[in-house]
Formats: C-alpha cells, structure tokens, sequence
C-alpha cells in the first residue's frame, strides 16, 4: 500500500517550544573593574552556572555575553553594538533561539539566590498576563522575569532605537505580574563588596 500524505492544512513540523531563557552577562561590570561578571565563583559555582541552574527547565538558553565554558549547551551572543544595555541584550537574545519559544525567562547574570522555585513562581503568576517579574524589598522590579515572547515582539521597537533603550520603557506595555522575593532572591552581586558579603555569608540558598 502505497504511503498516505497528511491532510492538507494540517502542521508537519515539530511544535513551537514552550519555555526558553535569556540569561544577560554582557554588562561592562563598571563596578567590579571590568571583570566578567559570568565567571565570578560564588559558593563553588560561576555567577554563569548559577543562574543556568536556575533555568534549568529551559529547552534552550540563550547568553549574552563572551564565550566562557558551560556545563549545559548554549547559545551566546552579543547585540551589536555591543554594550547597549540589558533591554537590548534582551531582544539580541530573542533573535539568536533557534525556535523562539513561546515563553522566556530573563535573568541577569549576577543573580545567584533565583532559582528553579523563582522562576517556577514567576511562571505561575504569569498565567493569563504578558509575564511576570520579581519585585525586591526596596519595591525596585529585578531583572529576573517571565515574558510572552509574542507580546513582546509586538512592542520591540525599530532597530536604531534598541540601544540603549531602557528595561523599563520596553516593558510598559506589558501587562506583567509583580511578584515579591523571598528571602536573598532580589541579591546581586553589583561590586567586589557585595561579592565579599555573599562569600562570607558561607550559604549557596
């Protein structure tokens, strides 16, 4: 018997991923005199393989920054012209998937204290919005987030005004979730005292 087709109109490719992640680690680290950032150790770890443990549930992971060795496959690259902030870093990740997914997670690289059960809550205080985004302390919304990538094709503005666009001007239009941290989950790792205080405090939760 000769093979059939499939039905017209019908999909033959594989289906669109679910969940993916951008993991942004090319800031010029001002306060840590240029050093990078992704290959800090913290507790043992790079600040990097902190913040992939995290998005471990990501299908692909995208990192903006320079090539440094992983323990799980990636995809890095850097929006051009390099530094335009994190808003650009952002939708340079967004074009370098694969297969774009239909959701996000957005992480900074320094970070250390989100993890799987952060971006888990983000993802489900996302459902029936654009997105989520954790909230610190200080009321200050973190670059740790959940993102409908369709939405947020949808409000990227033209290409010559990406750089330097700020986080917050691309993210107005988007109905997003604030959810509150627990615990050292809003902590970076902005200077070299930062990096002392959490390397002292001895706890890698």
């Amino acid at each position: 018997m000769p093979p059939t087709s499939p039905p017209t109109g019908h999909p033959t490719g594989p289906p669109t991923p679910t969940f993916g992640a951008v993991v942004l680690a090319g800031g010029t680290a001002a306060r840590l005199g240029g050093a990078d950032k992704a290959s800090i150790e913290l507790h043992g770890r790079t600040l990097l393989t902190h913040a992939l443990d995290a998005v471990l549930d990501a299908g692909e992971v995208v990192v903006l920054g320079d090539w440094v060795p992983t323990h799980r496959p990636v995809t890095f690259t850097r929006e051009d012209p390099a530094h335009g902030g994190p808003a650009a870093g952002l939708l340079a990740g967004l074009d370098a998937f694969a297969r774009r997914p239909l959701q996000i997670a957005v992480l900074a690289v320094d970070m250390p204290y989100v993890t799987m059960a952060t971006i888990g809550r983000l993802r489900e205080h996302s459902a029936g919005h654009d997105g989520a985004v954790l909230r610190g302390a200080d009321g200050r919304r973190q670059l740790a987030m959940v993102l409908d990538t369709a939405r947020l094709a949808q409000v990227r503005p033209e290409y010559a005004a990406e750089h330097g666009l700020p986080m917050h001007r691309l993210l107005a239009p988007l109905d997003l979730v604030e959810v509150p941290a627990l615990g050292r989950e809003s902590r970076d790792v902005d200077g070299w005292a930062d990096l002392r205080e959490l390397r002292e405090d001895g706890s890698s939760t």
